[in-house]
C-alpha cells in the first residue's frame, strides 16, 4: 500500500510528534560523514526515487518494508526492523514513510543508531537529501524530527527549504505552515497559510489554529517574515555505502 501524500501528510506528522517523548535525551548532530550514495553500480537495486519510482517500489516493500517492520513489530529479512529499514533506504533514500520508521525505531530502542541500522538516524536524513535536495516531503519529516530533538535553528533552516522546493503545490505550503505552527513561529505559519489560500488550498484547520493563539490575519495583511538564513551545506565526507 502506497502513502497518500494528499491525505495522510497531517497523520503522519502526528505520528512523528507522538514518537518523541524521551528523544531529546537522544539528540546529536548529524555525522560528519554518512556514506556514499552511489549511483549504477553494477549488481546494484537502486537507488531510487520514492516519488517517481512507484514501478521499483513492490519488491522492496514485499520481503523489507513489511507491515511488521513498519510497525517495529520485528525484521522480514533481518532479525530485527533495523536490518530491514536499513534496506528499504540503501534502496530507497528518500522513503518516506521507512524514514519516519528509522526515526521511531530509534526512540523506541534509545539509541541515536538502532541495532541493525547501518547508519544513524541523523545520518539517513542527510542521505536522503544528498539523493534529492529538492524532496520537500523529507525536510518536513526531518524539521520534526530537529525540532523535537531540541533543535529548532535547524529544523527553520529545513522548512525554508522546503518552502523553496514547494513552488506552486499549496498541499505543501500548507503543511509546512502546521510545522512552523509547532515550531511557534506564527508569523511565518500565517505566511504558508496566506500562500496556501492564494494557491487555492481551502482546508482551515492551519486558520483555526492560528486563531486560537490571535495570530490569525486574513490574507490581504501581509506578514513581515525575517529573511531566510542561508541553505545548509550538506557534508560532502563520504565513505563508500
Amino acid at each position: 500500500m502506497h502513502f497518500n501524500l494528499r491525505t495522510s501528510f497531517r497523520s503522519l506528522i502526528g505520528l512523528l510528534l507522538v514518537c518523541f517523548t524521551a528523544v531529546a535525551a537522544l539528540a546529536q548532530a548529524p555525522q560528519p560523514s554518512c556514506g556514499e550514495i552511489r549511483l549504477n553500480r553494477p549488481g546494484q537495486y537502486g537507488p531510487f526515487d520514492y516519488r517517481t519510482d512507484k514501478s521499483k517500489l513492490e519488491i522492496v516493500e514485499e520481503y523489507h518494508f513489511t507491515p511488521a517492520v513498519e510497525a517495529l513489530i520485528r525484521g522480514n529479512t533481518s532479525s530485527t526492523p533495523g536490518g530491514d529499514l536499513s534496506y528499504t533506504l540503501g534502496t530507497f533514500p528518500n522513503h518516506h514513510r521507512a524514514l519516519l520508521a528509522m526515526v521511531r525505531y530509534g526512540e523506541k530502542m534509545k539509541s541515536p543508531q538502532p541495532p541493525e541500522a547501518r547508519y544513524s538516524v541523523d545520518c539517513y536524513f542527510v542521505r536522503a537529501l544528498r539523493f534529492r535536495p529538492d524532496d520537500s516531503i523529507v525536510r518536513m519529516i526531518y524539521a520534526t524530527y530537529l525540532s523535537k530533538s531540541g533543535r529548532a535553528p535547524q529544523a527553520i533552516q529545513q522548512l525554508e527549504q522546503a518552502t523553496a522546493s514547494a513552488g506552486d503545490n499549496a498541499f505543501s505550503h500548507y503543511n509546512i505552515g502546521l510545522i512552523y505552527f509547532d515550531l511557534k513561529d506564527y508569523d511565518r505559519a500565517l505566511h504558508q497559510a496566506h500562500k496556501a489560500i492564494e494557491l487555492g488550498f481551502r482546508q482551515t484547520a492551519l486558520r483555526d489554529q492560528l486563531q486560537t493563539v490571535g495570530k490569525w490575519t486574513e490574507p490581504s495583511d501581509k506578514p513581515v517574515i525575517a529573511p531566510m538564513t542561508a541553505p545548509i551545506r550538506e557534508s560532502t565526507d563520504s565513505t563508500k555505502q
